[in-house]
């Protein structure tokens, strides 16, 4: 009996050839899973990103209805990964400042929202044009845009602006859960 309870006893511990191995496996499992979370993440960013954008775009259109004077969205890529400001007044009397914190507009114009996209949020903002002017009497928007929201590994949403102020979502090539541009 008292032998078999020092085996018992000997045997309670975790050898260093378990902690090995079970750590051999974490570490496998580890390297399989973070890619993939980073990934995860990286979509999420690029999906948040587009969503706020498509967003400011109805907020400008349904101010300027609500408000019932026109307003402007301008885009400015210069300060660093891009942003861009919700505006009364003429496309060059609002933009970004210089570090991003707030918009600085002159000549009586007022900013009603501003957007900077942070470098470290690793997406950035591109359009093809500089300023869209929503009317409050017709509803509508001028010129009609694609505003380009794009992660650093390529993956794009696309935010298609009609000339009604309608906003469509698109991806190229039909990624990141879209339809196709």
């Amino acid at each position: 009996m008292q032998h078999r309870l020092n085996t018992l006893r000997r045997q309670a511990g975790i050898t260093i050839v378990e902690c090995t191995v079970t750590t051999a496996v974490l570490a496998v499992l580890t390297s399989q899973v973070v890619p993939g979370l980073s990934a995860t993440a990286e979509k999420q960013r690029l999906e948040g990103v587009a969503a706020q954008l498509r967003t400011d775009v109805q907020y400008t259109r349904s101010q300027a209805i609500a408000l019932n004077r026109t307003l402007r969205i301008s885009f400015d890529a210069t300060a660093g990964a891009g942003c861009y400001v919700v505006h009364s007044g003429e496309a060059n009397q609002c933009s970004c400042n210089a570090d991003g914190t707030a918009a600085v507009c002159t000549g009586g114009a007022q900013p009603l929202r501003s957007v900077r996209l942070e470098p470290a949020q690793r997406v950035s903002l591109s359009t093809n044009v500089r300023s869209m002017l929503f009317d409050p009497t017709k509803g509508t928007a001028t010129p009609a845009a694609t505003l380009k929201v794009q992660a650093k590994s390529g993956a794009a949403i696309h935010q298609v602006v009609n000339i009604m102020g309608r906003v469509r979502t698109c991806s190229p090539g039909g990624t990141a859960g879209h339809p196709a541009c």
